[in-house]
């Protein structure tokens, strides 16, 4: 591994042009000679710049064409149908949101965009959802044709992927089996499908849609369709990623970040106005909602400190999204009266907002 480690230095070193892209064809074997040759390639790039780009990955190109084709579809309705399945309206944070439903982030010019939330399809007599978590639960499901269906398997074949990603990290850094999957049962887990538009041709293409900012959770698995996703490298430098139908863009959200004691970065992303019109499907890996997410100790070290206060996983993404929602803030008077803007995020701190 030290040489792999020695070589992937080399080709890290200075300003990053690309993101490395890893084979992962074999990530299902039982052969653990290869699956841990994988597993350490994930963990540099993991280490390095927290961003990578995944092929071989499985997952069935033509259902994600077809989730593509249910997202439009639905976006395509009129807006008085779409708001039949407004998110505002869940008891568990699921469906669609809205182009108002947003929380501004400060580098941004033109944020337009509307999506439809998904997580794991609870049944209605769930007992957490019963109880009042807002992050579990059944999904909400708009009446468009092959949409449940369609979606359902496209989330049963990412949310396996994701899996598979976080158990080759436990390999990698030498935890045990299990040790982040085990608290994966019953995740938080969302799907987005979101929908940005360039509100017109006079907009600058190099405006920000979406600003700045860190995913709050374990990982994220994103289908390269269209361009303007950029990545902040460790030097504040903005590099695009690159589009290739074949590939997923795979991500460290906060929540591991902290599990790793700072090993594994979570890196900050932005979303370009390039296209008028631009679809996206972000996956997001996370622990299950009461899970302690604070650094484990094969990874503190005898002696060590761990770099971050322990937190529930369920807690901080509710505190994150309460700054995205607003109709999350209308719920709780108290939130509603510090506004948005007061809610920050410690894994965030890197962002330069005059970064260009």
């Amino acid at each position: 591994m030290g040489a792999l480690i020695a070589k992937q230095k080399k080709e890290y070193s200075g300003a990053y042009e690309s993101l490395p892209l890893i084979d992962i064809s074999g990530i299902r074997t039982r052969d653990r000679r290869r699956l841990r040759a994988i597993a350490d390639e994930i963990g540099l790039a993991a280490r390095q710049i927290g961003f990578f780009r995944i092929i071989g990955h499985g997952i069935d190109l033509t259902l994600v064409e077809k989730t593509y084709q249910m997202a439009e579809r639905f976006f395509a309705l009129p807006d008085p149908i779409k708001r039949l399945y407004y998110i505002g309206l869940s008891t568990n944070h699921r469906g669609y949101v809205p182009f108002t439903e947003k929380g501004d982030y400060p580098d941004e010019v033109s944020r337009n965009y509307e999506a439809f939330d998904l997580g794991v399809d609870l049944p209605h007599d769930d007992p957490d959802y019963l109880a009042g978590n807002r992050l579990l639960g059944p999904n909400v499901w708009p009446d468009v044709a092959g949409f449940r269906q369609t979606v359902s398997a496209y989330y049963g074949q990412i949310s396996a992927l994701g899996r598979m990603i976080s158990a080759a990290l436990e390999l990698h850094l030498g935890l045990r089996p299990g040790a982040m999957t085990d608290q994966m049962t019953k995740p938080i887990s969302q799907l987005r499908l979101l929908h940005y538009v360039r509100q017109n041709d006079g907009t600058d293409a190099k405006s920000v849609n979406m600003g700045a900012h860190t995913d709050y959770e374990c990982l994220t698995l994103l289908h390269t369709r269209n361009a303007g996703l950029q990545v902040m490298t460790a030097e504040d430098h903005w590099i695009d990623v690159p589009v290739d139908r074949r590939v997923y863009v795979v991500n460290i959200g906060d929540m591991l970040e902290a599990w790793t004691n700072g090993q594994l970065r979570s890196t900050p992303h932005r979303v370009l106005n390039l296209l008028p019109e631009r679809f996206s499907m972000p996956y997001f890996v996370a622990a299950n909602h009461d899970t302690v997410i604070r650094p484990f100790p094969e990874l503190v070290g005898q002696g060590g400190q761990e770099k971050y206060v322990p937190f529930k996983a369920g807690d901080h993404l509710e505190r994150m999204l309460t700054r995205d929602f607003p109709y999350l803030r209308s719920q709780c008077p108290a939130r509603a009266s510090q506004g948005h803007k007061s809610v920050e995020n410690p894994f965030e701190k890197r962002i330069n907002k005059s970064v260009s």
